[in-house]
C-alpha cells in the first residue's frame, strides 16, 4: 500500500526514518518518549475503559476492540495495546519504521499488524476502527484539518480517538524545542518546529470541524525533581491529550 500523500510532510517523514533503528533504546533518541510513555498509557487506558465500559482489573480487557495506533514508529503503543487483547493495527509513513517495529513484535510474542501507509490511504480503504491512537502526529502534518478528517473517517460511529501534541506559546518553545533538543539533546537539533504546534483550543475547534467530538482534555506535565510525567487536569501549557468521538 502505497500512502497519500494528502497530509505527509516529506522533511517530517524524513527526519523520523533517520532514527527508526532507535526506536526501542530507552536511553536513545527516543528517550523522552520512553520517559513519556507510562503517563500516555495511562491515560490511553482509562479512557478506552470508560468509553467501553471495560475493566481494566480484568485479563485482556480490550478483547474485541479493533485498534489504530497512527504514526506508529516502533510500536512503543501497540505492543501494550495487543498486551491487553486488542487487535491491533499500526501504520506509519516513515517505511524504515516498519520492519523496526515488526521485529520487536515478534520477538514479544506478539501479533500486530504493521504496515507503511498513511490515515488518508486507510480511510479511502474504507477500514474501520473502534479506537484510532493519534498521538504526537498532528504537528507533523502538513495539513491538520485534512488529516484530522481522515482519522474521523477510520472510525466507527461511536468510536474514539485520543490525540497528544504539543501546545504553541513560549513555555513550549523553551522546553520542548531549546530544552529537549538544545540543552538536554534528549532529540536531534530540528525534531520539532514551533510554528506547527497547536494549542488547545485550535485543537479542539479542528476536532470538531473534522466532525468528531471533544469530550476530554487533559496536561501531560514532566517534573525535573522526580524526573517523571504526570497527568495534569489543567496544566496544559507544553504537552497535552485529547479524546473525541464520532457522533
Amino acid at each position: 500500500m502505497q500512502p497519500s500523500v494528502n497530509t505527509i510532510d516529506p522533511n517530517e517523514v524524513a527526519k523520523f526514518e533517520a532514527m527508526a533503528a532507535e526506536w526501542w533504546d530507552p536511553h536513545g533518541k527516543f528517550k523522552p518518549l520512553h520517559m513519556l510513555n507510562p503517563c500516555r498509557l495511562d491515560y490511553i487506558t482509562q479512557q478506552i475503559a470508560e468509553e467501553f465500559d471495560r475493566d481494566l482489573a480484568s485479563d485482556r480487557p480490550f478483547q474485541g476492540l479493533r485498534i489504530l495506533d497512527i504514526g506508529c514508529g516502533g510500536g512503543l503503543l501497540c505492543e501494550p495495546m495487543a498486551r491487553l487483547g486488542a487487535t491491533v493495527v499500526g501504520v506509519d509513513a516513515a517505511e524504515r519504521n516498519i520492519p523496526v517495529a515488526q521485529a520487536h513484535a515478534a520477538q514479544s510474542g506478539l501479533e500486530i499488524d504493521y504496515r507503511f501507509g498513511t490515515a488518508e490511504a486507510m480511510a479511502a480503504e474504507g477500514e474501520q476502527f473502534d479506537v484510532v491512537l493519534n498521538m504526537e502526529v498532528v504537528e507533523h502534518v502538513a495539513d491538520p484539518l485534512g488529516y484530522l478528517t481522515a482519522c474521523q473517517q477510520l472510525l466507527k460511529t461511536g468510536g474514539l480517538m485520543i490525540c497528544s501534541t504539543i501546545n504553541r506559546n513560549p513555555k513550549s518553545f523553551a522546553m520542548a524545542i531549546i530544552g529537549a533538543e538544545y540543552v538536554m539533546r534528549w532529540l536531534p537539533k530540528g525534531t520539532h518546529e514551533w510554528s506547527k504546534f497547536i494549542t488547545p483550543d485550535e485543537l479542539y475547534d479542528l476536532i470538531e470541524r473534522a466532525g468528531l467530538r471533544a469530550v476530554d482534555r487533559k496536561g501531560f506535565v514532566f517534573n525535573p525533581i522526580t524526573w517523571q510525567w504526570k497527568i495534569s487536569h489543567k496544566d496544559l501549557s507544553v504537552n497535552y491529550v485529547t479524546s473525541s468521538l464520532k457522533p
